[in-house]
């Protein structure tokens, strides 16, 4: 069943089809760490971004392997783009998801602050 985020203010909205995922990534990296992200990577050809392209400001940071997609108006952070050897993922913050209940996710440490 697809699930459904956006940005704070809305402009940018987002539809992956999927099952909201029962599990999420929390990485101590600084960027991750400093916005509180939870993380579910999914693949590209299941995110479908609805609305707010025009919205969107990229933001890269150490090896500038992932496109980090913030909000222009409002400044969050909803999704990212990236590859991996499977091809091409967007890696989706769950805080901006509505319809996942945070409190139920079973939460993967992994430790970007070594990589």
């Amino acid at each position: 069943m697809p699930y459904a985020g956006s940005c704070h203010c809305g402009a940018v909205t987002f539809t992956v089809a999927a099952d909201a995922p029962t599990e999420a990534m929390s990485c101590n990296c600084s960027h991750c760490c400093r916005k509180g992200f939870l993380l579910t990577f999914v693949p590209a050809g299941q995110f479908t971004l609805s609305s707010g392209a025009d919205n969107l400001t990229d933001y890269k940071f150490y090896k500038h392997q992932i496109t980090h997609r913030f909000c222009n108006i409002c400044g969050t952070q909803s999704f990212a783009e990236g590859e991996s050897p499977d091809g091409a993922i967007r890696a989706v913050n769950l805080r901006c998801v509505p319809e996942v209940d945070l409190d139920t996710l079973k939460i993967n440490k992994v430790d970007g602050a070594s990589f």
